[in-house]
């Protein structure tokens, strides 16, 4: 097979996986908080793109139509992500409403490597919509490719993540004279919070 045949399904699954990530979510919220702070960012980017490779390969593997038959594998995740995020939700917003711990000079206190991959650990694995979105909309579209293209959909959908948490995580840099001031971390912590609670609201009653 010559190799123009490989570009077709390996753009397309890029393209689909990029708006699929390309959103306000929990885990780039962190992401972006991390890339601004210029803490850990290639370990976080590292394990968001781990992360995403391991559940894109999963759901090509056929792990998704396993999820789609045992709806109470789904729940357990779902209610636990919700409890997560809420939690999250929580703690950003305590830190928009304490000037103190939002200034962005040294005097912030440092997140460690532990706590900072554990946090995005818990924002990836036990977020639901990864799930829906990798395992088993990705799975299934990558399914629908003619057998022996189905990976080079997903090696694209891959490159997508790569793509995409690297420019958050490292582009980031840029912002950091905005949120030079501790008005700014009020600002993006609020956000957070605002996003994380909604998430675990809308997780906790099924939506």
């Amino acid at each position: 097979m010559e190799l123009t045949a490989f570009i077709g399904p390996t753009a397309l699954g890029f393209g689909t996986g990029l708006a699929l990530i390309v959103a306000i979510g929990s885990q780039n919220a962190f992401v972006l908080r991390q890339g601004i702070r210029g803490e850990h960012v290639a370990a976080v980017v590292l394990v968001c793109s781990v992360s995403d490779a391991l559940l894109i390969a999963a759901g090509i593997a056929g792990v998704g139509a396993l999820l789609q038959s045992s709806p109470v594998i789904v729940d357990v995740v779902r209610f636990a992500g919700a409890a997560f995020l809420v939690g999250y939700g929580v703690m950003a917003a305590r830190r928009a409403i304490r000037p103190g711990a939002l200034t962005a000079s040294g005097r912030q206190p440092a997140v460690g490597l532990g706590a900072a991959l554990s946090t995005v650990l818990a924002l990836t694995w036990l977020n639901p919509h990864v799930y829906l979105d990798t395992v088993l909309l990705l799975g299934s579209v990558a399914n629908q490719q003619a057998q022996d293209l189905r990976w080079w959909f997903g090696g694209g959908a891959i490159a997508a993540s790569i793509a995409w948490f690297s420019a958050l995580g490292f582009g980031a840099r840029v912002l950091r004279p905005f949120f030079a001031r501790p008005a700014s971390w009020r600002i993006l912590d609020g956000l957070v919070a605002a996003v994380m609670l909604t998430l675990g609201v809308r997780l906790a009653v099924g939506a």
